[in-house]
């Protein structure tokens, strides 16, 4: 048998020429991608943004927007995910929850879900029925410290986000309306009811507000491009003053870094969640959603870019997560770690 031997600067030479090809050949698979966020139009004149009047920075550098379209009912997924360490008071609000239920546009996807014990107990999964997701709305068990942490649950829902069953979809998946793209996912919203505590942060002093657990939920809702808004509803095991300070910090927080909003009455239990959960169905049907192109040819799909939107239209304001993940265009995967 003849073994041909190469000398061995030939075979360094061709060895770095296959990863300088290999690595470039990574850079094009994971340079621009197609990746969108979703906007909400804040105006009192009724001012519509378009791709034009619209300035988008991705990492302090701005990015054009190549489309921008207002999102329909047909395409979006709301998932209303209680507290089950609420009071027992919060029995007087089912009712509320019941009418907004029944009151979303009869082709947007639902879902109800109980955060107990660091995840989300989903009582009824992604479905139009929306009477009949009505009725398994329960009273909270109201078990001080049943739900761990929000945090903890809001992380592994969005990072698991549940798919539609085949009964309500036909095995297809779901394409924004006007997106090419065969495998877009819908626009994501989440209203959260709890009192917003992370009772693993050592502290529930106004003053301790740097919570990992809370930055972890955020970055994981941006990275599912998940809008998160919250009304503030204490549970069982807290009396407010510093502990109902802290949550609504952390809620704030949320909402403020994933493009949503966090609804509260002071330190003290809303009277009624219907003009809340109004102004939310109202956001939802004023969200826009925005594609470009995003860089991830330095930290690869999964990593955030910071992310910036402004408009030239007078009076009108643009809300929207503080981060993206590129390529989150595509069905997002399932099971991640």
């Amino acid at each position: 048998m003849n073994v041909v031997r190469l000398p061995a600067l030939l075979s360094v030479t061709l060895v770095l020429a296959g990863l300088s090809f290999s690595s470039a050949v990574s850079a094009q698979e994971e340079g621009l991608l197609p990746t969108q966020t979703l906007l909400r139009a804040d105006t009192k004149d009724n001012a519509v943004p378009t791709a034009s009047t619209t300035t988008l920075e991705l990492n302090s550098k701005t990015t054009p927007v190549t489309a921008l379209r207002k999102i329909q009912a047909a395409d979006t997924q709301v998932a209303l995910l209680i507290d089950d360490g609420l009071s027992r008071s919060f029995a007087v609000q089912l009712n509320d929850l019941r009418s907004f239920a029944t009151s979303l546009p009869p082709s947007t996807e639902l879902l109800v879900g109980y955060m107990t014990n660091g995840r989300v107990e989903v009582l009824v999964p992604f479905t139009t029925d929306h009477a009949a997701a009505a009725e398994k709305i329960r009273i909270p068990f109201s078990s001080p410290g049943q739900s761990a942490s929000p945090y903890f649950c809001l992380s592994e829902f969005v990072k698991h986000w549940p798919s539609v069953s085949r009964t309500e979809n036909s095995g297809v998946q779901p394409t924004l309306q006007g997106d090419t793209s065969p495998r877009s996912h819908k626009a994501r919203f989440v209203m959260m009811i709890t009192n917003g505590v992370d009772p693993y942060n050592g502290s529930t002093s106004i003053n301790n507000q740097n919570s990992p657990y809370v930055l972890t939920a955020i970055a994981d809702a941006q990275r599912a491009m998940v809008v998160v808004s919250s009304i503030y509803f204490n549970d069982a095991g807290m009396g407010g003053g510093q502990s109902s300070f802290s949550g609504q910090s952390y809620l704030q927080q949320l909402a403020e870094g994933t493009g949503g909003r966090s609804y509260y009455q002071g330190t003290f239990n809303p009277v009624a969640l219907k003009p809340f959960l109004a102004e939310f169905r109202q956001d939802i049907s004023e969200t826009y959603i925005a594609t470009f192109e995003a860089n991830a040819a330095v930290g690869g799909r999964d990593h955030l870019v910071r992310l910036k939107v402004s408009t030239s239209v007078p009076k009108l304001k643009l809300r929207h997560s503080e981060a993206v993940r590129p390529g989150n265009v595509e069905a997002l995967l399932q099971d991640r770690n």
